[in-house]
């Protein structure tokens, strides 16, 4: 006898049918995943019923703002596992589910045929034909128009025994269209965040507007610094990011190289945000530097950046100066010391005592959360809608999630790179809460071992479906040990690995292309850093690394496999010196071989799958270096090369896959041995 309690935990609903798994999900669809704007969604669905009864399963997906949902059936591919697809074409959040079915004719049709096929009596297959047509009948109520006429022909051919009609394939996709669902079960809603497709593919370059001049030491405008957009777009970059242009902080000013007192002509860091304006206020994170012109200036530098093709991105840094106007009008969101004074930024032993922290624990957090909000709607206001952010892992978690989604119910394209070098589960959950791009390790990714298996990490596990890599080989706080003992050589081949290995990159430009690459005694970082003084550059230096850069550029320009991220596959040199890797698209495929030693020749044999790449067995195939204009031709599976940091430390190679023989040039005539 069954007890009252044992009577309310029955279900007031179930199905005989179980979907066990939905992929790609992240966190059983806590988060969204990522796709850019015309990517697809290949989704994989484990299926179970308790019977061998068939079932239709299909894939529903909607695009932001609207109810209706589109269903399209997914194919069984065995194990009980089914996949279907679906295109992304608007930015936005769009939702996914799979629902599944009892198909009671499709499993009446498949046991009608087996009793056919193993010669039953005709009275046996009339009783049978019943059942069929009385579910024939239950489509043919809920049908209409031309449909409904084809049916009840179909109806009609059953009741005369015609067995090729109950069994039609069309018959089948009629009824199923109209039957009933028995069974039905619906999984949970997941969703897929679709950015824009430079969020996947853009090539960032960062400078700092006030040693855009030519003067040595003169703080140069935004007005000089949009006389250099031209050559960062022959450069062939989409991104233009520029360092915070907000008034800096005379309080506690640092001087060249962090010093911890400022001279009568330091600048101060950029970082230090909050300072005098021209009419002698105090501004913060929605005015710009009077020396750099202004807010009119800085709308004059996005409007002629945007009239040559680039993007313009801005840092987002939510600190401030100890002379920012939030000091005096919200005392109440910083830290304080037991004797009430503000606390300055530090990580013993360094200090930072021209920062002051944002304590977000704050008991006036509404607020707070507002301002901030507030602060990329203002620069959204003034054409900007992509956004570096610095150190967001040192701001409460809850503020980015609530703010990102809320910034992008009215700007979809919005565009968020995350500063957070730090545990990998954190660079990992604010990639999953909203940030589009971020940072990574690559910097530290040195060796053949190190940058295989990270980047199968970052483009071959569940991480690559929230989790979009942008790689740097510098920054301004960053100055890796390989480019200081690399020199020139290093730089070629760090700048082709950002660029080639993942599809979203960024450099900051000016000490990179000139091969700067003094480090300051004490840090990983540049020393002269331009944090804290005014730099001039040789802006149009032959000698630089700008051709080749442009070159890189231009290679991923021309090439879609190189603005594909998921598609890399690394292959065997004999050499842990040499790395080599292909990726590809249906009509475009790309082989680097790059020399990590960039003091020495290394020599090696590429090792590559033809069936897996679409290559000759038999036949020799084409090999464009498209960094040095150079043509190769290989055959079979292993061919030689060599590669001279001097000279060439890496290969670009497009390869020709269909029959196309360009000019050949070889240039290696050494014998390949086994």
């Amino acid at each position: 006898m069954s007890t009252a309690l044992e009577a309310t935990t029955m279900p007031s609903d179930w199905s005989r049918i179980m979907i066990t798994s939905v992929h790609p999900s992240v966190d059983g669809g806590r988060w969204p995943i990522k796709r850019a704007k015309g990517e697809s969604v290949h989704v994989r669905a484990g299926v179970i019923i308790d019977s061998h009864d068939v079932l239709t399963v299909e894939l529903q997906h909607q695009p932001p703002q609207t109810t209706a949902w589109t269903t399209v059936r997914m194919t069984p591919e065995g194990n009980d596992e089914f996949t279907a697809s679906f295109g992304t074409h608007q930015l936005g959040r769009h939702a996914y589910r799979v629902r599944a079915w009892l198909n009671r004719f499709a499993t009446w049709q498949d046991q009608f045929a087996r009793r056919v096929d193993g010669g039953e009596s005709e009275a046996e297959l009339a009783s049978e034909l019943k059942a069929g047509l009385d579910l024939v009948a239950r489509a043919l109520e809920a049908s209409a128009g031309q449909d409904r006429e084809m049916l009840a022909r179909y109806h009609e051919q059953m009741q005369d025994g015609l067995y090729d009609a109950a069994l039609s394939e069309e018959l089948a996709a009629l009824v199923r269209r109209y039957a009933p669902h028995d069974q039905e079960t619906v999984s949970d809603t997941f969703e897929v965040l679709v950015d824009p497709v430079i969020a996947r593919s853009g090539a960032w370059y960062e400078f700092f507007p006030r040693s855009a001049g030519d003067t040595p030491g003169a703080h140069a405008t935004l007005d000089e610094a949009a006389k250099r957009l031209p050559r960062i777009k022959e450069l062939g970059f989409d991104i233009v990011y520029l360092p915070p242009v907000h008034p800096i902080g005379e309080t506690n000013r640092k001087g060249k190289d962090n010093a911890p007192t400022a001279g009568p002509d330091d600048p101060g860091s950029p970082w230090a945000i909050g300072g005098p304006t021209a009419d002698g206020t105090s501004g913060g994170h929605k005015s710009v530097h009077p020396a750099l012109g202004g807010i009119e200036a800085f709308d004059r530098f996005v409007s002629e950046a945007e009239s040559l093709g680039l993007k313009v991105a801005i840092d987002i840094a939510f600190q401030t100066s100890p002379d920012h106007p939030y000091v005096e009008e919200h005392p109440a969101w910083f830290y304080h010391r037991p004797d009430g004074s503000i606390r300055y930024a530090e990580n013993p032993p360094k200090k930072y005592q021209d920062v002051y922290p944002i304590n977000f624990e704050t008991d006036d957090w509404p607020a707070l959360w507002q301002e901030l909000k507030s602060v990329f709607e203002f620069w959204i206001e003034h054409g900007v809608t992509i956004f570096r952010v610095d150190n967001p892992h040192t701001k409460s978690f809850a503020f980015w999630e609530w703010c990102l989604q809320e910034l992008r119910k009215d700007t979809p394209e919005l565009i968020v790179l995350s500063e957070a070098f730090t545990q990998p589960k954190t660079m990992y959950g604010l990639a999953k809460l909203g940030f589009n791009n971020s940072y990574t390790y690559f910097t530290w990714r040195n060796t053949k071992h190190e940058l295989e298996d990270y980047a199968r990490e970052l483009f071959h596990t569940e991480v690559a479906e929230f989790f979009r890599p942008n790689f740097w080989p510098n920054t301004p706080d960053i100055l890796h040990d390989y480019l200081v003992h690399g020199g020139r050589a290093a730089h070629k081949v760090r700048f082709v690995l950002a660029a080639t290995l993942s599809s979203a990159y960024g450099v900051y430009g000016p000490p990179y292309e000139h091969v700067f690459n003094v480090q300051h005694p004490d840090r990983e970082e540049y020393a002269q850093n331009e944090k804290y003084e005014i730099r001039t550059w040789n802006w149009n230096d032959p000698s630089s690394l700008q051709p080749f850069m442009q070159k890189v550029n231009a290679a991923r320009a021309q090439n879609p496999a190189l603005r594909q991220m998921r598609t890399i596959q690394f292959h065997d040199t004999q050499n842990l010196n040499l790395l080599a890797y292909t990726k590809e698209t249906a009509d475009n495929l790309v082989l680097v071989v790059a020399n990590l030693d960039p003091h020495h020749v290394q020599e090696g044999q590429v090792v590559l799958p033809l069936h897996e790449l679409g290559l000759p067995h038999d036949q020799p195939y084409d090999l464009t270096d498209v960094l040095h204009d150079a043509h190769y031709t290989w055959q079979g599976a292993a061919n030689y090369v060599r590669l001279d940091p001097g000279h060439t430390p890496v290969h670009l190679f497009r390869i020709a896959r269909h029959g196309h023989h360009e000019t050949q040039h070889p240039v290696y005539h050494r014998p390949v041995h086994a």
